[in-house]
């Protein structure tokens, strides 16, 4: 429950209780042995508690009533350190899914009252395939605990029952039964539309393709936000509301997820113009991580999803054509001949691959995870993983996540599905990097083929004895530059 101001939620404020279910000897079952570990046994009190505000054999509203009775027959001391108290066990129970707290203001009291909305538990086989909830009540009770728990409440199929195939015997309605559909009952129709108490309590907040109107929007945007006038006057500006529609249905908005990312501080401007930027920039963001956290859930269930015993792993090998023979790496050139490389490239699985290539210690968990995200989210085929591998290594390419996603992303788009196109598509890689290399090289050798430098001849004076100059030789020689000189 968030509640920012203490005034707003006070022993005197009224409130009410929904539910449409009635506790069974197996949900208490549940929150005894389930729930109270993860929650404590007070926030299971105030669960009982709000439970027993309705009768055991009705459904829908409680009267409305002060807190003040509530806080009574939980023993919590009225004022701010028991109102502290009581949100806080709400809190928990909203976070595993019992309870769902909201606050409706009526204008004609000027006041707020506060509708708590009960959930019935998860039956046991619902909450060990809930992840979160299962990884909380380990870290609670112990993984040996959660084990015992899971065999004391999940009865297991009876022995002799493997392997055989089931056919479906049951009867459908209109088969049995026929009804008048001639007369319509207005008054019936209307009479059943008014009971609201049976309403959808987990309906899903998405609304149809058409997108989301200013009253969807409105009714769950919260009341004390800054941006609530802004959000407000969407009603007058349905240009801004169509712009919203179209960046929830491009990024898989819910209901919910529109409104929390119009509470942010940057998305309307001073005058309440919608920041179409910034809103699409938190769209995106708000998008990638969820798509980030399911690939990630994805992934964990897919290792943890165990072998059933009627799952039979196939034994036969898928032979390889010598036209789609790869080379040996020199790593393994002692270790197998080519046909033997190439059946382990087409049959096993890329695990296997990395720690042959690994041979000297551990595979990197960063290599790991960038596999597992290529074999489990873009769904590439063990034999296509293989060949990326090989590819990686023989071309010596960098095994950085970047460099895996690229090649990875370019045979998914490439709709590079088996061995062979994948044998194919590398092939096509090296040409073009081949070719790319020739035409480099061979410009590079037009651009060397540059004029040469001239020779200059080096005038050596010969100084030998052998040729000596003569006095008179010498004498003519100073003349002549006594001469040029200007002094004769």
């Amino acid at each position: 429950m968030r509640i920012t101001n203490l005034l707003h939620f006070t022993e005197n404020h009224r409130f009410c209780v929904y539910r449409d279910f009635s506790l069974s000897s197996l949900d208490y079952r549940m929150l005894g042995g389930i729930y109270q570990p993860m929650v404590g046994a007070y926030a299971i009190s105030v669960y009982s508690t709000l439970c027993q505000q309705l009768a055991a054999d009705r459904a829908g509203f409680s009267a409305l009533e002060q807190q003040r009775s509530l806080f009574l027959s939980l023993e919590l001391e009225p004022g701010e350190r028991g109102r502290k108290f009581f949100i806080e066990q709400t809190s928990k129970l909203e976070a595993v899914g019992l309870l769902q707290t909201t606050r409706r203001f009526l204008p004609a009291a000027d006041d707020y009252i506060y509708e708590y909305q009960l959930y019935e538990p998860l039956s046991p086989g619902e909450f060990f395939k809930n992840q979160h909830l299962t990884m909380l009540l380990r870290d609670k009770v112990g993984k040996y605990m959660l084990l015992s728990l899971k065999d004391e409440l999940v009865a297991p199929e009876p022995g002799g029952m493997e392997g055989s195939n089931a056919e479906n015997l049951s009867v459908p309605f209109y088969e049995l039964f026929r009804l008048n559909t001639q007369v319509i009952d207005y008054e019936l129709e209307q009479a059943l539309h008014q009971t609201a108490s049976t309403r959808d309590s987990k309906a899903k907040l998405d609304v149809t393709t058409k997108g989301f109107t200013y009253s969807d929007i409105i009714m769950r945007f919260p009341r004390g936000s800054r941006n609530r006038a802004f959000v407000e006057a969407l009603n007058d500006r349905q240009d801004q509301l169509v712009e919203i529609n179209i960046m929830a249905k491009k990024y898989d908005l819910s209901l919910q997820e529109t409104c929390r990312l119009l509470d942010e501080d940057s998305v309307f401007d001073e005058e309440g113009t919608l920041r179409k930027d910034a809103f699409q920039y938190k769209a995106n963001l708000f998008y990638r991580q969820g798509k980030k956290r399911e690939e990630q859930v994805e992934r964990h269930l897919q290792k943890v999803v165990p072998l059933r015993s009627d799952e039979t792993v196939p034994a036969e090998e898928k032979p390889v054509e010598m036209a789609y023979y790869l080379e040996v790496p020199a790593l393994f050139q002692d270790q197998c001949d080519v046909h033997q490389y190439n059946m382990i490239l087409r049959n096993e699985p890329y695990t296997v691959l990395l720690k042959k290539f690994f041979s000297q210690g551990q595979i990197p968990d960063r290599i790991l995870d960038i596999f597992e995200k290529v074999d489990l989210n873009y769904k590439l085929s063990e034999e296509v993983i293989n060949v990326l591998i090989h590819y990686i290594h023989t071309e010596r390419r960098s095994w950085s996540k970047a460099s895996i996603e690229f090649v990875a992303a370019e045979m998914l788009a490439n709709q590079v599905t088996t061995y062979e196109s994948a044998v194919e598509y590398i092939r096509a890689q090296i040409r073009y990097k081949e070719q790319a290399a020739a035409k480099a090289s061979g410009q590079t050798g037009y651009k060397s083929r540059t004029k040469p430098k001239p020779r200059i001849p080096i005038v050596r004076q010969d100084t030998t004895e052998d040729d000596p100059v003569s006095a008179e030789e010498f004498e003519e020689m100073r003349r002549l530059a006594q001469k040029l000189d200007g002094k004769l």
